[in-house]
């Protein structure tokens, strides 16, 4: 199979956070002769998780065959955990990608899905528990490769995620031309982007945040 022949498939719901799907977006939109296809449960606008945001499906996921799923995360994960028809279409649809991927909460679903069983994998760092309890080995990495699943940490990733994967549908130069036709070079101006690097005060604030 090759990118020409690839079916690309965004899943949206109410409640996702909109860079999560927009970020890898921007990047596998540029894949040669991929066709893309934003869908949700019905076509038309699903909410983001901010104020004065919504993103449009085009199609009903039933309607789609994915070679390439990518599930971004958001709010409305919290409930799509216990929707057992979505997760009854992702295991479906799994059986036949070359690859399936998420960002951030969108891990939640696959492993609720059984998908991530036993298998490592990413989420936003505040949620890796959560991701341990359905099933998953969560691993403090941005992108995580395994097999034909791979996963992104919390929202901003999924840009490195999606270039990640355009690398396998088009190699790796054509990876390269998207990253600098995007210019993402990324030069933020505090180092906190990871649990990792930042203060016990910024996490508790961001702890703080999520809750709320």
């Amino acid at each position: 199979m090759n990118a020409a022949s690839t079916e690309i498939v965004f899943l949206l719901f109410d409640g996702v956070a909109p860079l999560d799907a927009v970020g890898p977006y921007e990047v596998l939109q540029h894949v040669p002769g991929a066709s893309i296809t934003i869908a949700a449960r019905e076509p038309g606008p699903c909410r983001a998780d901010g104020p004065g945001l919504a993103l449009v499906a085009e199609a009903a996921y039933t309607d789609t065959a994915p070679d390439v799923l990518v599930v971004p995360g958001g709010v409305g994960t919290r409930t799509l955990v216990n929707d057992q028809g979505l997760l009854e279409w992702l295991r479906e649809a799994h059986a036949n990608t070359r690859y399936t991927t998420s960002v951030c909460t969108g891990a939640l679903l696959l492993g609720a899905a059984g998908i991530l069983d036993g298998v490592d994998a990413t989420t936003h760092w505040a949620f890796r528990d959560a991701l341990a309890d359905l099933g998953a080995t969560p691993v403090p990495e941005r992108v995580v490769e395994r097999g034909k699943v791979i996963t992104a940490a919390g929202v901003s990733s999924g840009i490195d995620m999606g270039l990640t994967l355009a690398a396998r549908l088009a190699g790796d130069d054509v990876a390269r031309a998207i990253q600098l036709g995007i210019e993402y070079d990324p030069q933020p101006p505090f180092d906190s982007g990871s649990v990792e690097k930042a203060d016990a005060q910024t996490v508790e604030l961001v702890r703080t945040l999520l809750t709320a």
